[in-house]
């Protein structure tokens, strides 16, 4: 989330503690300069019909099976924690941050006490401000408030799962929470398709990948490479494969970006080649370079999955593949603005990794 967008954002959270958790509301408003994220649940599965888990003094069974080495008890915690986000409008993301932390923090169990005040799911402390213990032992109230800071740290959607949940819990261990997050990523999956939540994002509906599903190979990550800054990822791909807008938007830019873009580039020619720029509203960006071909102009409004155009070679390349930037705050979509777009497409529900 970018600084303009946190500077707007305002959180009111209403709760009702120890209560059935059946019972309990959290309400949220979340104002920004444009509405970029919005969640909505569907009909649970009757596995899933009363969807958490209740405070530590009560002995309410949990309606959630165990899945894996997760009791029910573990499970329904974690579906607590879920639910919140979706309802505080939270990329999805921050929910699997969310889930690792509890898992490393307290087993995703919550616990009537800890490190010295420490408290329930997320072990956190009455004396560092975290709220009543009454209230902390309250799993809706825990996660509504680890959101709330959470959303407050600059940059936190492109940033690593184990440092966004340091930036959050101050921890003495500071690096213990990536191991969960594996196990973090399956149980929110699972859960967000049991409560029938889907999320849209950006100016009109869902994200989506930028090449067709199992056409590409994810290649080089964001970050360091050979001494300087990869500002996106590379997936490579055939000559002319389909190049696909990431989420709806308006085009900002279509054009060559190189001295020359009629024909493939080399590892020595400057600049992007054919490149797309597309900004989604909400302060989200996206830029798609090293095309054969362009199929928009600037000014053109484009739909999720509408085709941009054609994988190619042209500019600083040494062989087919897409280019895929995010950007954060945009506008203005450049170099000054990439974040990486592995977890950010994750925390909208894309893994490019994982499904090309």
């Amino acid at each position: 989330m970018s600084a303009k967008t946190r500077s707007l954002l305002v959180l009111a959270v209403t709760t009702f503690v120890l209560v059935p958790l059946a019972l309990v509301a959290v309400t949220a408003v979340v104002t920004s300069s444009t509405p970029a994220y919005a969640c909505t649940s569907g009909p649970a599965t009757p596995s899933a019909s009363l969807p958490g888990a209740t405070p530590a003094a009560t002995s309410t069974p949990p309606a959630w099976p165990a899945e894996g080495s997760w009791d029910s008890a573990q499970v329904g915690n974690a579906a607590v924690i879920v639910d919140v986000g979706a309802q505080l409008n939270v990329p999805s993301f921050g929910w699997v941050i969310a889930v690792a932390t509890a898992m490393q923090e307290s087993s995703l169990r919550n616990l009537p006490g800890g490190d010295r005040d420490s408290l329930g799911l997320f072990q956190q402390r009455p004396s560092q401000g975290w709220g009543s213990p009454e209230q902390i032992l309250d799993p809706r109230y825990a996660a509504t408030k680890f959101y709330e800071k959470l959303v407050r740290v600059p940059g936190w959607q492109g940033m690593s799962l184990t440092a966004a949940a340091q930036a959050v819990q101050i921890s003495a261990f500071p690096d213990a929470y990536a191991k969960w997050q594996s196990d973090a990523q399956r149980l929110v999956d699972l859960i967000t398709a049991r409560l029938g939540i889907t999320c849209t994002v950006g100016a009109d509906g869902p994200w989506q990948l930028p090449l067709p599903k199992g056409s590409y190979a994810f290649v080089s990550p964001y970050g360091m490479r050979w001494g300087r800054m990869h500002r996106g990822v590379d997936l490579a791909a055939p000559t002319g494969t389909p190049i696909l807008a990431a989420a709806a938007g308006t085009v900002t830019s279509a054009e060559c970006t190189s001295p020359y873009c009629d024909r493939p580039g080399s590892p020595n020619t400057p600049g992007c080649g054919l490149t797309v720029e597309i900004d989604h509203g909400g302060g989200v960006g996206t830029t798609y370079c090293h095309a054969s071909s362009l199929s928009v102009r600037a000014g053109d409004r484009v739909t999720a999955g509408q085709q941009i155009g054609r994988v190619g070679s042209t500019g600083h390349s040494s062989g087919p593949h897409l280019h895929f930037q995010v950007h954060q705050p945009a506008p203005p979509i450049s170099n000054a603005t990439t974040i990486d777009p592995v977890p950010y497409m994750r925390g909208v529900g894309v893994d490019l990794q994982g499904t090309g």
